[in-house]
């Protein structure tokens, strides 16, 4: 066995990430990583990445989505503003299939990640490292950086997450947010109730 998986620390958290180019099972270092793990889980428990796309494709360097808006500006973390990144000195960017929170030049999270495509320590100290594609999954996962790339790595044809379904939830407290549509409908019906009196 490879010195590089022996190095790893243990993972603790799974998710099945149903995509148009088939499933991909992502296990998280929660322990490492407990802000963006959270922040993942609890995103996909509320449906936030069901139907969004990859959005930039870098051939032999990333996959990158996790944007409502598909353009790679958009996204939010679950906690009142962005999170720092989490380094941990036994998880390194060295290989394909790895999962980290694409942070803006601040250093700060909200919603997006990325796949690795090959070995990247230009990513190291730059981006949490907080998953890793597991077993023949990760072929799915490579399919997503052959598409053919226009202007500003955006693939041009579209792959999607579908669904993605929480396998083993690290975090026993977490329970789904309230949608801001789910929000207003209850809002409005309290208004209707509080009128008629």
């Amino acid at each position: 066995m490879s010195n590089i998986y022996v190095n790893e620390p243990a993972t603790n958290g799974k998710v099945c990430m149903k995509t148009t180019v088939g499933d991909i099972d992502i296990e998280l270092w929660s322990k490492e990583c407990p802000l963006a793990c959270r922040n993942f889980i609890q995103l996909c428990m509320e449906g936030y990445y069901n139907g969004t796309i990859f959005h930039r494709v870098i051939r032999d360097f990333i996959v990158q989505g996790g944007d409502p808006t598909g353009t790679g500006e958009g996204g939010e973390s679950i906690y009142t503003a962005s999170f720092k990144n989490e380094f941990h000195q036994r998880l390194k960017f060295n290989r394909r299939g790895l999962v980290g929170m694409a942070s803006g030049n601040d250093g700060m999270n909200g919603s997006q990640f990325f796949f690795t495509l090959n070995a990247t320590p230009d990513l190291d100290k730059k981006h949490t490292l907080f998953g890793k594609v597991v077993g023949n999954t990760l072929f799915n996962m490579l399919r997503l950086g052959e598409c053919e790339i226009g202007d500003d790595d955006k693939p041009l044809t579209k792959q999607k997450i579908l669904q993605v379904k929480i396998l083993s939830n690290p975090f026993n407290d977490i329970i789904p947010r309230e949608k801001k549509k789910d929000k207003k409908k209850k809002e409005k019906i309290r208004d209707k109730k509080d009128a008629k009196k």
